[in-house]
């Protein structure tokens, strides 16, 4: 899809990637990029600094955790702006932890974002574009939803949510002109890591032999893979190559990135 002219949706776009997503849409012609995020103050200095470059935004401040107000949200960006052209589901949140020390709230909220978060958004904005025949649903997730690594139980398992939801999506929006793109990528430098400390710890050896990804190349090979179709962006190359390891060998890359990962800390016994 060409996204000159288009409204594109964009969820997490107070920073990190979701920002630099929205300036790349509007750097490639979109008419109106419109941006979710908890954070208003942030938001609006995204939005200032896309208009300062010549584009358009609008932001919308909201807890996507929380399915009433993601709801709600879209119902608004309908009346106000339209049946948009381009969702990006952007948004989540959690940290890297095993699951003995991650608590039940947040297994919960890294389930409701991604996931809850993006089929909310995707549902509401579905029947306009379905009524319409067109339109972009992009999925962003890590490439922890193809293998696992220890230390990552709950974030991991919403990530596999995602994609399974993204793949769903795709089989019943097949034969409609509505295209569906799965982003998965490596790490890359974020804020996030000073945000939740201790998780980047719990990345495998294996995984450090690849560096960070910088946040404005990751959003623009995405906008070029809107502006084909591609159905599956994977990053960088050396993933892909890990990807086609794991296709032929799916035990033994899981092996290596369980045995280069973080141990878990086990009780100790006390001796009689």
């Amino acid at each position: 899809m060409q996204i000159s002219n288009k409204v594109v949706v964009i969820s997490g776009a107070s920073g990190g990637l979701g920002e630099v997503t929205a300036k790349a849409m509007a750097n490639a012609g979109a008419s109106l990029v419109v941006l979710l995020g908890r954070n208003l103050d942030s938001l609006t200095r995204v939005a200032q600094e896309i208009t300062r470059a010549g584009g358009t935004a609008r932001s919308y401040a909201v807890d996507l955790s929380r399915p009433d107000e993601a709801s709600a949200v879209a119902q608004k960006i309908l009346a106000e702006v339209g049946v948009p052209d381009i969702l990006v589901n952007n948004a989540g949140s959690g940290q890297w932890k095993f699951l003995t020390d991650t608590s039940v709230d947040e297994i919960q909220q890294m389930m409701a974002v991604p996931y809850f978060a993006a089929a909310v958004l995707t549902r509401e904005f579905l029947p306009g574009m379905l009524k319409r025949n067109s339109g972009h649903i992009v999925t962003i997730s890590s490439v922890i939803s193809r293998f696992v690594w220890p230390g990552a139980t709950a974030y991991a398992a919403a990530r596999w949510a995602i994609r399974g939801f993204t793949e769903a999506l795709r089989a019943d929006l097949y034969g409609t002109n509505i295209g569906v793109t799965f982003l998965e990528s490596g790490v890359f430098a974020s804020t996030y890591w000073d945000n939740n400390p201790g998780s980047l710890d719990h990345l495998p050896k294996m995984g450090r032999l690849i560096p960070p990804l910088d946040p404005k190349w990751v959003a623009g090979k995405l906008v070029a893979g809107i502006k084909c179709n591609k159905k599956h962006i994977v990053l960088p190359f050396m993933m892909k190559v890990v990807y086609l390891q794991h296709f032929f060998f799916p035990g033994f890359v899981q092996w290596l990135m369980t045995v280069t990962g973080k141990r878990i800390n086990r009780p100790s016994v006390g001796v009689l």
